[in-house]
């Protein structure tokens, strides 16, 4: 299969915005494994601000924007430069590609992407992807890496998207508040009363929310690919779901 992989700063990152090192270097070893059994790989790393903000000891993620773009020049080079020693240590190599709207937007720009990555695939390089914290704006930002891998993946047209969080999935109510709420294991329909389900924002050091993954899932779905969300504290489940088995909550695509 051809699966596209993204990983949040909570997954990435302590709360402190250092490097969770011990998940970092289970994640790099399965997706390595999973190349070595066949499947491409893709994965979309966020983490680059959030790394920043620990790096350079600030006490949260900044709100303006010249210093946010400060924080991901720092964490930027640090993410991938552990991606790339780990990666080694399995005798893969990466490639690092960091996009802002504009390169989605226009056509050129996005086919330019699309022949680039289809070409990094077929020279067996695990693609690494993010958007370009450093120089984007809101004029010209993506805005969330839910949003940039499912883009990612329906250019490509992958298999199937993962979204590694912080939460086994999409709840019938926010878990973390209400005891009695039950994960929902199969989504076929993306309707009004499943975005109502999606709550608010996610971590502090992050972009997203669940909001932002059914979303994510509306685009792939769209374009007849699967998506499952699923809790990457144990990056281990993505043998699971590579194997096929029920693992977090699924969005189905309609098959045409």
């Amino acid at each position: 299969m051809r699966i596209v992989v993204k990983v949040g700063t909570s997954t990435l990152a302590h709360k402190t915005g250092n490097l969770n090192i011990r998940r970092v270097e289970s994640l790099c070893k399965v997706l390595s494994d999973l190349k070595n059994s066949g499947h491409e790989i893709v994965l979309v790393s966020s983490g680059a601000v959030g790394m920043g903000v620990g790096k350079l000891c600030l006490s949260k993620r900044p709100e303006d924007i010249p210093t946010r773009q400060a924080a991901a020049a720092v964490g930027q080079c640090e993410l991938m430069y552990t991606y790339d020693k780990l990666f080694s240590e399995y005798n893969h190599t990466v490639a690092q590609i960091l996009l802002v709207g504009l390169d989605i937007e226009n056509e050129t720009r996005r086919q330019n992407f699309k022949n680039t990555l289809s070409r990094l695939l077929e020279m067996n390089v695990l693609p690494i992807i993010n958007e370009n914290d450093t120089v984007s704006t809101d004029e010209i930002v993506i805005g969330d890496n839910d949003t940039l891998s499912s883009i990612v993946a329906s250019t490509i047209n992958a298999d199937l998207l993962v979204l590694l969080s912080d939460i086994d999935g999409l709840y019938t109510a926010d878990p973390r508040c209400d005891e009695n709420a039950k994960l929902i294991s199969v989504v076929e329909n993306i309707t009004p009363e499943i975005f109502a389900l999606a709550g608010g924002k996610g971590s502090t050091l992050g972009t997203g929310g669940m909001s932002t993954k059914i979303k994510a899932a509306q685009i792939v779905n769209e374009h007849g690919i699967d998506m499952i969300i699923a809790n990457g504290s144990n990056p281990e489940i993505l043998y699971d779901i590579a194997d096929g088995n029920d693992v977090g909550t699924k969005f189905v695509a309609s098959r045409k």
